[in-house]
Order: structure tokens, then C-alpha cells, then sequence
């Protein structure tokens, strides 16, 4: 993929989740957290340390906005750093050379286990961070849940969408 494309593609998402999707706090327990989809959808040949660093960054700039004290910067290095392992498991040799994960690259049942894992990681690790305690487990469980559910439907969608 161009250099240029993923920029504007990171940016779109970026104000998306600033703009919109921060705002939206649906019920309590729903806080969709799309921009993941930027570092879902990353190239596969990109070195780990150099995709470590892009997590850094992207989970920074959401700290920024969401005024999370490094929640989001702990929970998208942890997501960068499991992401190729997760690859090896799930993508197999022949789709790993389209250098890219996306609906027609691996299809669509392993890249449902791909976005459900690191979703489910990712905002696990954001909301057991932010709440900092055992005592409220059961609500982050809902919020992970509920989030999740919320995040990986829009991921899934976009895929459907760009590659039919």
C-alpha cells in the first residue's frame, strides 16, 4: 500500500475517533475505539520495532485527546507487540506475501480472529488501565464486551465495504 494512502487513511480515522467517536459514550459502557483499525490494517513486512513505535505514536496521540494519562499509548504497544504473533498463527505463508491484511488478502474467517483478538486485548488493557482496580471488574468486563462488539462490527464493515 502507498505511504501516502495509509497517512490520509490514518488521519481520516484519527479525527473520526476525536471528533465522533469520542463523543459518543453510549449507555455508559460503549466506548468504540476505531482508530485500531490503523494499526490493524498496517503492512505486514513492517518491522516489529518500527510498527511498535506507530503504536506508540497513534496511542499517544489518543492520550492526548482523551486526557488518558498513557492508557491508550500502554494498550497500542501491547497490541503492536502480540500483532505478529497473531499473524504467524492465523495468516498462513501464501496470503502473508500480499504484505497486507484486509478481507481479500486472508478472508474473511481469519481476519475475524484477527480484529476479535487484538480488539478484545486492546481494550481490555484500556479499560482495566483506566479504572486501575479489581473492584469494578465486572464493568470493565461489560465495557470490553460492549465496546469490542461496537469496534469489531465497524472494522469487519470497513473490510466489507472497501473489498466488495
Amino acid at each position: 500500500m502507498d505511504w501516502t494512502k495509509q497517512l490520509i487513511r490514518y488521519i481520516i480515522v484519527m479525527l473520526l475517533q476525536v471528533l465522533l467517536f469520542n463523543q459518543l459514550q453510549l449507555w455508559g459502557a460503549c466506548h468504540p475505539y476505531i482508530y485500531v483499525l490503523c494499526l490493524l490494517m498496517m503492512p505486514i513486512t513492517l518491522s516489529h520495532s518500527a510498527s511498535m513505535l506507530i503504536g506508540a505514536i497513534v496511542g499517544l496521540i489518543m492520550d492526548v485527546f482523551c486526557n488518558s494519562l498513557g492508557v491508550h499509548m500502554a494498550a497500542c504497544i501491547l497490541l503492536m507487540f502480540i500483532r505478529p504473533y497473531l499473524i504467524g498463527l492465523i495468516v498462513n505463508d501464501k496470503d502473508r506475501l500480499n504484505e497486507q491484511i484486509s478481507l481479500r488478502a486472508i478472508g474473511m474467517e481469519a481476519l475475524i480472529k484477527y480484529v476479535v483478538i487484538l480488539v478484545l486485548i486492546h481494550h481490555l488493557t484500556v479499560f482495566m488501565l483506566a479504572a486501575w482496580s479489581w473492584q469494578h471488574f465486572g464493568f470493565v468486563l461489560l465495557e470490553t464486551l460492549v465496546s469490542s462488539m461496537i469496534t469489531i462490527s465497524i472494522i469487519i464493515g470497513y473490510n466489507a465495504l472497501k473489498y466488495k
